[in-house]
């Protein structure tokens, strides 16, 4: 589990709420059901207004990486790779033929079944780098929802103070309905701003680093492929392959 983003969200929003309560301000001021249907609302229709369903559903799937993000595993996938590499040199490219059916990273065993029905060096390289281009690309378009929202969230913001202080003119004789109607504009306001800062962009962020760091990974595989469709030596292989640590 990641803890930091677990702390992020804790201080962020600790951080505000507490400095609202040491003003002397109370928590129940800041609850506007209104002011939060209008921002959240109006955000998420607006992402799912931008996005394709496939994207959306994506979003939502890369979402859990914020708590449990993929395991790299790098220092293990290069032992790997070594061991493919001594495999290979031993017993001919055919030998991987037993390892590629207890690959379980299908990605990896794509690449080993490549190896063996004995597909050239560029040519394993090219299929690889084709597929990890094109998952890399679908996995950055998901997490540019969670950037979209970042940035329609304070405009839907004040949108609703926009509609609060509407609510407020109109009943300019009757001042009993203006202290809701100022409410829902200034923490209308506030939703926006907040979620936006505090939430969506953070999230997307967080996303992007995350899925360049699944891509390296997935890079340095198809290092290590090439490098075994080559013939190099083993040891050469781990060296080369250590630059990725």
């Amino acid at each position: 589990m990641d803890i930091l983003t677990i702390l992020g969200v804790v201080i962020g929003f600790g951080a505000i709420l507490g400095g609202n309560v040491l003003e002397g301000g109370h928590l129940s001021g800041l609850m506007n059901g209104p002011a939060a249907l209008i921002v959240i609302g109006g955000t998420l229709g607006a992402a799912l207004l931008q996005s394709s369903a496939k994207t959306y559903f994506l979003s939502l799937k890369l979402l859990g990486w914020m708590l449990f993000p993929p395991n790299l595993r790098l220092k293990s996938n290069i032992e790997k790779v070594v061991e493919w590499s001594s495999i290979a040199r031993r017993e001919g490219l055919l030998g991987l033929e037993v390892v590629v059916d207890d690959e379980r990273d299908p990605f990896a065993r794509k690449g080993l079944q490549l190896l063996v029905d004995g597909g050239e060096p560029e040519i394993v390289r090219d299929i690889l780098m084709l597929e990890l281009e094109v998952i890399e690309a679908k996995q950055l378009q998901a997490a540019k929802v969670y950037e979209a929202m970042g940035g329609y969230s304070p405009t839907i913001g004040i949108i609703g103070a926009v509609m609060g202080l509407i609510h407020v003119m109109q009943n300019l004789s009757d001042p009993s309905k203006l202290g809701a109607g100022i409410a829902t504009a200034f923490v209308a306001t506030i939703y926006g701003v907040g979620l936006a800062n505090l939430l969506f962009l953070p999230i997307a962020a967080k996303l992007k680093s995350l899925i360049l760091a699944h891509s390296q990974s997935r890079e340095m595989l198809i290092e290590g492929i090439t490098a075994i469709a080559e013939g190099e030596n083993p040891r050469n292989v781990e060296i080369k392959l250590q630059g990725y640590l």
